[in-house]
């Protein structure tokens, strides 16, 4: 069975943006920026984007261009070992874990599309999100999210994928643009732009590592890196694509719609009564927001325009959470891609109706679980490209460019020496601040350097005898 590509470069980037661009960037980053700081969320934000991200997500393009498979048959292809195939079944329990609860979400965003238009949350938000968000309600929204993604990934590559992310994207960023505009006329408008864009440096002093890991967990989760995404999507790609250009294009424009985002939720807030963004949390977008459109004139038609721009960005990202499995399935074990995205999809209907129902296992799955998997995902993938490829992990990196070898290596020395421990030290910090445990920055930042050259060392030293007795 040939394996299916992307039609064009456009494609490929409007599709990778579109699996970045999602509730990440609409619902979480405005509520993330306005409960830390502001302008000092969105500094450490962006350089976290370029410092971690970028160099990330490239890494997961080479593996799947290099590979031409889904993570696991390309970690096990690469490496020559089948250990490396079953670390990247870690993508595989990533994209259903993610699907099991964003869809639940995608849900709701479905429900306050269709309630816009009569207004029916407008007398009480808080109220009437509360009723809405799990029971029977949110299970059924739930499906009727799932079966529209899971037509579009059955559709394939090219006609599903790619036609409708084609479509979608351009539609969520100019949408987004004409609120943006919208929004600067608000009277709380003035106060945001200072709020967002003026940069505090005190703010940042009295809560660095908590802005830190709160930006480096958001620039994972919008990027839609450590969950195989990019690996996947890169492997539908040709050998005469620019990795390093596409992956900064990518990120350009996901951050962009993230801040774009930014200037119409934050001038909602700051307008609204009896509102404060610093403490509105997850709910911004769903009561916050939602008690602005019901006090402004025109606020049905403004809502409706804007709940359909969320939806969209919404299935855009779970169209790429349910690929994963998908592409698995079809890749390693030979199946219909309807079959599979049948399969699947009924599996996902039961676990995301598990989490309509409990909103205990809807925040577990939405927060541990998930910042978790995807920061032990990423960190594999650096580790793997950087030291299990190596030398042929440059070489993919230069394909396709007027890049010299020199920009390669130090992309190479970049993800495999000072991300690992980074990588590590967020994911430190976040388990224990789920336990409930506390030590010192230095302690943690000192675990996170030992352990980090410590798995490097072990993955060089299998890597150079694999190698070796390959050779021989």
């Amino acid at each position: 069975m040939a394996r299916e590509s992307w039609t064009s470069r456009i494609g490929f980037i409007l599709a990778a943006v579109g699996s970045a661009v999602g509730l990440g960037n609409i619902w979480r980053f405005p509520w993330m920026t306005a409960e830390n700081g502001g302008s000092a969320f969105l500094v450490l934000y962006l350089g976290i984007v370029l410092a971690v991200g970028v160099p990330g997500l490239v890494a997961e393009f080479v593996i799947g261009r290099r590979a031409g498979k889904s993570p696991v048959g390309a970690l096990e292809s690469l490496s020559g070992s089948k250990h490396w195939g079953k670390l990247g079944l870690i993508t595989v329990l990533a994209g259903l874990v993610l699907l099991s609860f964003y869809s639940v979400v995608g849900g709701w965003i479905l429900r306050y599309f269709v309630a816009s238009a009569t207004g029916a949350y407008f007398d009480a938000p808080g109220a009437y999100f509360s009723s809405i968000s799990y029971g029977a309600g949110a299970a059924g929204f739930h499906v009727l999210f799932l079966a529209i993604t899971a037509g579009i990934v059955a559709g394939g590559v090219r006609g599903g994928i790619e036609r409708a992310t084609t479509v979608m994207m351009p539609i969520v960023i100019l949408m987004l643009g004409a609120l943006a505009v919208w929004a600067g006329g608000l009277s709380g408008a003035s106060e945001a732009y200072d709020f967002f864009l003026t940069f505090d440096a005190a703010y940042v002093q009295a809560n660095a590592l908590d802005i830190l890991l709160s930006a480096a967990g958001q620039a994972l989760f919008t990027l839609s890196v450590g969950a195989g995404t990019m690996i996947t999507y890169a492997s539908y790609i040709g050998e005469d694509r620019s990795l390093p250009a596409d992956g900064s294009i990518i990120a350009l424009l996901n951050t962009g719609v993230g801040v774009l985002a930014g200037f119409v939720v934050l001038p909602l807030l700051f307008s609204t009564p009896n509102v404060d963004p610093a403490t509105s949390g997850p709910g911004a977008l769903f009561v916050g927001v939602a008690t602005a459109f019901g006090e402004l004139p025109g606020g049905r038609i403004l809502a409706v325009g804007f709940f359909a721009v969320v939806a969209l960005a919404a299935l855009s990202s779970s169209i790429s959470m349910l690929e994963i499995p998908v592409a698995y399935l079809v890749d390693e074990h030979g199946l219909e891609r309807k079959t599979a995205t049948a399969g699947l999809a009924a599996f996902v209907l039961v676990t995301g109706t598990v989490s309509a129902f409990s909103s205990e296992v809807f925040g577990i799955l939405a927060g541990p679980v998930v910042d978790i998997l995807l920061t032990t995902g990423l960190f594999a993938f650096v580790v793997f490209a950087a030291w299990v490829l190596g030398g042929d992990a440059v070489d993919e990196f230069t394909l396709g460019t007027r890049f010299s070898s020199g920009l390669g290596d130090a992309w190479r020395l970049l993800i495999g020496v000072a991300l690992p421990p980074f990588l590590l030290f967020t994911l430190f910090n976040g388990i224990l601040g789920y336990l409930g445990w506390q030590a010192p920055v230095e302690y943690v930042a000192a675990a996170a350097i030992l352990v980090g050259l410590a798995v490097v060392s072990s993955v060089q030293r299998v890597a150079s005898t694999e190698r070796a007795d390959n050779a021989a």
